[in-house]
């Protein structure tokens, strides 16, 4: 139900209120009225007679024929002169009561109006930050409502204090991820050093060779998850700084690098302009390619094809690949999420490859979306705003 909805019942209640109180006013009016004017004209309701001038006119010793006739002359105007009376009551009482249903209504909406503008403006603040793209963005968002201390602007400093605590949450957990990160790669970096010194001796053995092959396969890894969780953290900061980009340029290079292997590389690049942050965005093609090489069959392909549509620059990446259920779809984009067959074959992923994909896309104010592949593999499409 909307606020206009809500607004417009409250005036039909408080309308309806008025009204049923003036039409109440109405009635008693019209009652008290009748019972007055037949008191001034002197008719008894029980008997149908004049009470005092009838009986004098009848004490009378002249014509009783001209007194009678006189009689119920004057009879008739006074119950005309009643039944106009009442009649011009309930004309103008009704009028007047129309006139004051019509005023009450309009009364009715810019009192519930101004009920509803606090419970709005809460309204609209939740639905902003709700739909504020990324975990946490729109938190520093306050009502700040002013006014009298009742239940409405308790509910919204509760609201403000929540939010407050909400910000400082996901602040302080972007902060320690970024700063694990930052910290991790020091110590990995070194391990690095140290192990490709000793495997570069003359004196090593081959054994002390194949265990410093392990050691820096396992640190790569660990470096490149690293990598990924630093990257998903700056990714999920609101982009404050853009410059013009062409997602056909950064295809193009991130293409050149690529290694397909065995790999049919398909490329359809027409020119994209889009604003952001070019090494994000230089990432996120890289995920996606990655991604369309590693999770592909023998002799099997890929394509990016870049463009504009409408208002919008498009990079869609598609490759051949084992089925993909359609259920699982949403998961690839969370973090740590992987398909099932992966996970049990211990795949080399980490499952922040599709991660970062929507959460750069979201920060250039974009989205990304995938779908399953007739006959396997995936199309994943992003978009993001055209410049």
């Amino acid at each position: 139900m909307n606020r206009w909805t809500i607004r417009l019942r409250l005036t039909v209640l408080f309308g309806a209120l008025f009204f049923l109180a003036g039409a109440l006013l109405l009635g008693v009016t019209y009652f008290l009225v009748n019972q007055r004017l037949d008191d001034r004209v002197g008719l008894d309701r029980d008997s149908g007679t004049m009470v005092d001038f009838r009986t004098q006119l009848q004490s009378l010793p002249q014509n009783p024929e001209a007194w009678e006739a006189i009689r119920k002359e004057i009879t008739a105007e006074q119950e005309r002169y009643r039944q106009e009376t009442l009649d011009s009551l309930l004309t103008q009482g009704a009028v007047a009561l129309l006139a004051v249903g019509l005023a009450a209504g309009g009364f009715s909406w810019l009192v519930a109006g101004r009920a509803l503008q606090p419970l709005q403006r809460i309204t609209e603040t939740a639905r902003r930050i709700a739909g504020a793209d990324g975990a946490g963005r729109g938190l520093h968002e306050r009502i700040a409502l002013a006014g009298p201390g009742d239940e409405v602007k308790e509910l919204a400093d509760t609201f403000d204090v929540m939010l407050e605590r909400l910000d400082r949450s996901f602040d302080g957990q972007r902060r320690f991820v970024a700063n694990a990160s930052h910290e991790l790669r020091t110590p990995l970096a070194l391990n690095r050093a140290l192990v490709e010194l000793a495997v570069t001796r003359p004196e090593a053995t081959s054994e002390t060779k194949r265990l410093g092959e392990s050691l820096l396969t396992v640190n790569e890894r660990h470096e490149r998850l690293i990598d990924g969780l630093l990257t998903l953290a700056d990714a999920e900061q609101e982009i404050t700084e853009r410059t013009p980009v062409d997602l056909a340029e950064v295809a193009a290079h991130v293409l050149d690098q690529a290694a397909p292997g065995e790999v049919e590389m398909v490329r359809d690049l027409r020119a994209a302009s889009t604003a952001g942050d070019p090494i994000l965005l230089e990432r996120l093609t890289q995920n996606l390619v990655e991604n369309a090489i590693r999770h592909n069959v023998p002799d099997g392909w890929f394509a990016v094809t870049t463009g504009v549509v409408g208002a919008q620059a498009l990079l869609t990446v598609s490759n051949t690949g084992p089925v993909v259920p359609g259920y699982e779809i949403e998961t690839l984009f969370q973090p740590f999420r992987r398909l099932g067959r992966e996970r049990v074959d211990g795949g080399r992923g980490f499952g922040l490859g599709l991660s970062i994909v929507r959460a750069v896309a979201r920060a250039h104010g974009g989205d990304a979306q995938a779908v399953p592949r007739e006959g396997g593999g995936l199309v994943v499409q992003v978009t993001l705003p055209a410049n």
